[in-house]
């Protein structure tokens, strides 16, 4: 079975038994403070994916690590991977993981880029625009600003983009105007 496969089987199950358990909102918060803890500290994550560390050590470091910090459900299914020996996988569950939760709860993710930071009001409009693109019921928005757009906005909505800064709308002119079927080449 491929990693991806068993990542997402594994995301699902534990979703699933922390629905069942009424704990669902706490190993949604543990699985986004291990993937920030992996994105923050790229050691941790090349740890667990290092063959040479023995398994029962990186269990003690993820214990050492997370060990109260956590839902006990987390705890177990981190214990749980480390003893089938995959805990490579573990930042993929996680991510797999938040990604099953957003579906579950009807939550789309976008990310939005500008060469200012948002207003309220636009903050607004550009959730008005992913709820209606994506049908679902609530918006996480994360936001950057990059200046070298000049103007306008980036929105990614899925696997959707809409491009709407002065930056592409410059490239596009330059473009049309290099191809003038106007003038005749000499």
């Amino acid at each position: 079975m491929s990693d991806l496969r068993a990542a997402s089987r594994y995301a699902k199950s534990l979703l699933e038994l922390a629905d069942e358990q009424g704990v669902l909102e706490e190993v949604y918060h543990d699985m986004q403070m291990f993937i920030k803890v992996c994105s923050e500290n790229r050691d941790f994550e090349l740890m667990l994916k290092n063959p040479v560390i023995k398994h029962h050590n990186k269990r003690e470091i993820l214990k050492k690590v997370f060990g109260g910090k956590v839902n006990k459900l987390t705890s177990a299914i981190f214990d749980i991977i480390t003893r089938k020996n995959r805990e490579p996988i573990l930042p993929a569950i996680a991510r797999n993981f938040i990604r099953q939760y957003n579906v579950k709860k009807g939550i789309e993710v976008a990310t939005v880029t500008t060469a200012v930071p948002l207003t309220d009001d636009l903050r607004n409009e550009i959730r008005e625009i992913v709820l209606k693109i994506s049908g679902r019921k609530s918006v996480q928005l994360k936001e950057l600003v990059d200046s070298d757009l000049i103007g306008g906005y980036v929105l990614k909505v899925g696997d959707n983009q809409i491009d709407d800064s002065i930056r592409t709308k410059l490239k596009t002119l330059g473009h049309k105007l290099s191809q003038n079927p106007y003038i005749k080449e000499i």
